[in-house]
């Protein structure tokens, strides 16, 4: 049993558990994955999320969860706030129970601004690197704006709201990530549809 790393003089040792990621993965008849999805509030993101879900579990009866930023921070982080340290330790959180639904054979898709470039490798880096797809859902502020959804860019227009991802704050575009899709001009079908095949394609699933 390796010791990985002490915490207040307390030696931590993880248990070596006898059933496997694969063995887990067997049993659900897919692999492990997740489906990052990052981009401007307003983006699509978790509509998005939501549909690939409905299709990897009504059609290929994948095993998936579905993280959302707001459902997070309404629990494991609600003693985070905004500031950039926060939102960097929020990311870390969101990566750490990433890796462990991994374990668990799950398909996990996040939907988190995710602002920073780093913070995103970081979650890229505590996974095996073919379990990890990086989905920029790339849409302009102008349409983000129009969209919003929550009423957020009234707000910080109203000056209800000091930080704010792509107006007071910067949002740092992938660099290369597996997947683009441009929610303004392209339909929410065809974007799912576009993540599913890129699942099957990198045998993440497979037709029935």
């Amino acid at each position: 049993m390796a010791k990985i790393h002490n915490t207040m003089d307390n030696p931590i040792y993880p248990y070596p558990t006898s059933i496997t990621e694969n063995e887990r993965s067997k049993i659900k008849g897919h692999k492990a994955a997740v489906l990052w999805f990052t981009g401007l509030s307003g983006s699509g993101k978790s509509t998005l999320a939501n549909r690939v879900e409905q299709i990897l579990c009504l059609e290929f009866n994948s095993h998936t969860y579905l993280l959302d930023g707001d459902i997070i921070r309404e629990g494991l982080n609600r003693d985070l706030g905004f500031s950039e340290k926060d939102r960097t330790e929020n990311i870390r959180r969101v990566g750490e129970v990433c890796r462990l639904f991994t374990d668990a054979g799950l398909i996990i898709l996040t939907a988190f601004i995710s602002p920073f470039r780093e913070d995103r490798d970081r979650v890229r880096n505590v996974l095996p690197e073919e379990k990890f797809f990086e989905i920029y859902v790339d849409c302009p502020l102008s349409v983000c704006e129009q969209r919003d959804p929550k009423g957020l860019y009234k707000r910080i227009r109203n000056g209800q709201i000091v930080e704010f991802t792509g107006i007071t704050s910067p949002y740092e575009e992938p660099l290369n990530p597996e997947l683009i899709l441009k929610t303004a001009v392209v339909d929410l079908e065809t974007c799912a549809r576009r993540i599913v095949d890129m699942l099957l394609n990198s045998r993440i699933i497979s037709t029935l």
